[in-house]
């Protein structure tokens, strides 16, 4: 069990460290600011159900899934010669369904949901960017939300007045945060899409195989 899901296992290991990490180190700097203000410092459970710490938690998760969305989508139309990550060149779009092998060229182990035509199919057929759809939109607004009420309880620590959702999601605040989370995303897609073609990773499905020429487009170690 733990070979067959060792990748997975790892990574939700090291998010959990990380998470707990930032939670330490949050509220460490978060009860620094309180003394420095003469106000009183908080406990960790207290913190880590605090507006701060959501929207900080939530601006990375949303982030991070549009990223993976775009992508998801973006490469079923564009692709870059030579990246393992893109599909070859002149095989953009969805693929017939004998490649995608749904309804009668599914095979005996196929998913049930895409043996069958109709609603069920569309819907499997695009499950994963809905999912991850669903949950970047979902992040967006607890960051939303999150922010804004730390943002409100700064205002009135300031003496100045809160400000309603509206008006939080389109004030520079709101926006600064966002967008450099998005940024960041974006230029590392980037840079993994155009290194791929020139540097290689031993062993990796990311890369391609060490002796593969730079023009080879689609085709993973």
């Amino acid at each position: 069990m733990l070979r067959d899901n060792g990748l997975f296992i790892a990574f939700a290991l090291l998010f959990l460290g990380a998470l707990v990490g930032q939670a330490l180190t949050g509220v460490a700097y978060y009860n620094d600011q309180q003394l420095a203000e003469n106000l009183q410092p908080i406990s960790v459970v207290r913190y880590v159900t605090s507006s701060s710490f959501a929207v900080d938690v939530a601006e990375n998760w949303q982030s991070e899934y549009l990223q993976f969305l775009l992508y998801i989508v973006g490469t079923i139309y564009l692709v870059q010669r030579g990246s393992p990550e893109s599909k070859e060149v002149g095989e953009e779009g969805l693929e017939t369904d004998e490649e995608q092998k749904v309804a009668e060229h599914a095979e005996p182990d196929s998913p049930r949901w895409a043996r069958i035509r109709g609603f069920r199919l569309a819907v499997y057929s695009r499950s994963l960017a809905l999912v991850m759809g669903l949950v970047f939109g979902l992040s967006w607004l607890a960051q939303s939300i999150a922010g804004r009420a730390a943002y409100n309880e700064e205002q009135l620590n300031q003496l100045q007045d809160p400000v309603g959702w509206v008006r939080y999601i389109g004030s520079s605040e709101f926006w600064n945060r966002t967008l450099q989370n998005w940024q960041s995303e974006f230029l590392a897609v980037a840079s993994m899409v155009v290194l791929s073609i020139f540097l290689r990773q031993r062993g990796s499905p990311q890369s391609k195989p060490v002796g593969s020429a730079h023009e080879a487009t689609g085709v993973e170690g």
